[in-house]
């Protein structure tokens, strides 16, 4: 009986030890939304290709952090160059999609580069809540997705890119156009292994 008492005891403190490391592993993790405004969809000035499905996907992996109560960082482009043919300020385009729309106490930080990093609050405001794992999804794979996920590697931050929650567009290189599914493989797999660990949404949430 004493034995017994032993044995149970002791899955009980492994099963509570276990419990307690996941929620620390839970408290410094947060969801990075990367530009999924309007310009990106079908009607937008720039859309993307399966940028609707790609955002269907974030909203799963928004959902999931909302329903834990961890933290959530919107990321809104608005160009402030000369020239720019989308994400003008006070336009419709440069609006966050309505299926990820930010709510109260979630953090939006506007960005004007590729890199939600440069001469934004971004990694001080992870910092401030001693972050140190991101979940990474949005737009676009081949330019603010790479650049951020890269950079916040650089800084210290262990990162998983979302990928089917991310999109791509056709680009072109020579006169030949590189399709939007190879452009998106070919930078998820660059960003895997070294950069991030690269999951689908099925196998982020599961």
């Amino acid at each position: 009986m004493k034995r017994l008492s032993c044995l149970i005891l002791g899955v009980i403190l492994s099963l509570t030890s276990i419990h307690a490391q996941s929620v620390r592993e839970n408290m410094n993790k947060a969801l990075i939304i990367i530009d999924i405004q309007n310009d990106y969809f079908e009607g937008g000035a720039n859309p993307l290709v399966g940028s609707y499905e790609a955002s269907l996907n974030a909203n799963l992996l928004l959902n999931d952090f909302r329903a834990k109560d961890l933290p959530v960082i919107h990321i809104q482009h608005l160009a402030n160059r000369e020239g720019a043919t989308f994400f003008a300020p006070n336009t419709k385009g440069a609006e966050i999609h309505a299926n990820v729309t930010p709510v109260d106490g979630e953090k939006v930080i506007v960005k004007h580069f590729p890199n939600s990093f440069r001469e934004t609050e971004l990694h001080a405001y992870l910092q401030s809540l001693k972050i140190d794992k991101l979940v990474i999804c949005g737009m676009m794979t081949s330019m603010c997705v790479d650049s951020t996920t890269r950079a916040a590697k650089d800084l210290g931050y262990n990162c998983t890119v979302v990928g089917d929650a991310c999109a791509a567009p056709n680009l072109q290189i020579n006169g030949e156009t590189v399709a939007a599914k190879d452009v998106q493989n070919a930078f998820l797999a660059a960003l895997n292994y070294f950069y991030s660990t690269v999951l689908t949404t099925e196998q982020y949430l599961k």
